[in-house]
């Protein structure tokens, strides 16, 4: 049987493990173009910018956070002020168990109470599975951006989708 998973608000004591989860994903995969691990002091800027519009949200099972989700300005332009974009990274051993779906959809059900109208969801080629959950949430797909990324010595496309809240302003 498996384990319950907890959907809850980060709090800066997580930041080491959101961080470690990050990391991995900087050093062995493409999901993130990051190519340097991210320390510390900078990922509390990072967090200590988000907020009620702009949630962070963590996994947490067995009281270890398996996974964390975040909705993050899209631009700092004003007329940008209702868009988000999603981020979604979870632990490799937690992939594929449904964690990533319940984070999701709590980021969006948190993302529509503060007021967004849209979120993008960008991910890199070859991620089926992530296309597919986004996808399942009611995201649709809007594009691609050809070879704008390269990491492991590949340039890499990246998708993108929208989801677009039909009852917000």
């Amino acid at each position: 049987m498996r384990d319950m998973v907890i959907i809850r608000k980060a709090v800066e004591k997580d930041l080491e493990a959101i961080t470690d989860i990050y990391n991995d994903a900087v050093l062995h995969t493409v999901a993130s173009f990051d190519i340097e691990p991210k320390g510390l002091e900078k990922q509390r800027v990072w967090f200590r910018e988000h907020g009620p519009q702009f949630p962070i949200l963590v996994a947490e099972i067995n009281g270890q956070v398996a996974g964390w989700g975040s909705l993050s300005q899209w631009s700092d332009r004003c007329a940008y002020s209702a868009t988000a974009e999603a981020s979604l990274y979870i632990g490799e051993g937690e992939r594929g168990k449904g964690t990533g779906k319940a984070l999701l959809l709590e980021l969006m059900n948190e993302g529509q109470k503060a007021g967004l109208h849209t979120v993008i969801a960008r991910i890199v080629e070859g991620n089926a599975a992530s296309i597919h959950l986004c996808e399942s949430l009611g995201f649709t797909y809007i594009g691609a951006m050809k070879e704008v990324g390269r990491k492991f010595g590949k340039l890499l496309d990246v998708h993108l989708l929208q989801k677009i809240f039909t009852d917000s302003v």
